[in-house]
């Protein structure tokens, strides 16, 4: 399993969500941007629009444990930053699910 850092910064993630390439599915939306810092990182987001706190801390939760597993099973081919936001979906998806689109936006955006 890969190592990886969260994302904190307030600017981090705008450089992702404007510089980065990006791959929406109905489950999440996946924002990568190569970075100079020698690991990965990881930012998750959920908004209001997804539900209550409970429901937004669900999502989050499937999206790091399905995160978990993509960075078990595949390696990155460099360092990047990655932004992952829940949709509305989401919270009703089981942790598999999420991560069959997220391996598929990986993919699509050259991160594995």
């Amino acid at each position: 399993m890969q190592k990886y850092l969260s994302l904190t910064e307030n600017t981090d993630f705008q450089r992702a969500y404007h510089r980065g390439r990006s791959c929406a599915r109905p489950a999440l939306v996946v924002y990568s941007n190569k970075n100079r810092v020698g690991i990965c990182r990881v930012g998750i987001t959920t908004s209001k629009k997804i539900g209550n706190a409970v429901e937004r801390n669900r999502s989050r939760r499937v999206i790091r444990a399905a995160f978990r597993a993509v960075s078990a099973e595949y390696p990155f081919k460099g360092n990047f930053d990655f932004v992952l936001v829940a949709r509305s979906k989401t919270k009703y998806l089981k942790m598999e699910k999420v991560r069959l689109a997220m391996v598929e936006c990986l993919r699509e955006v050259g991160a594995i």
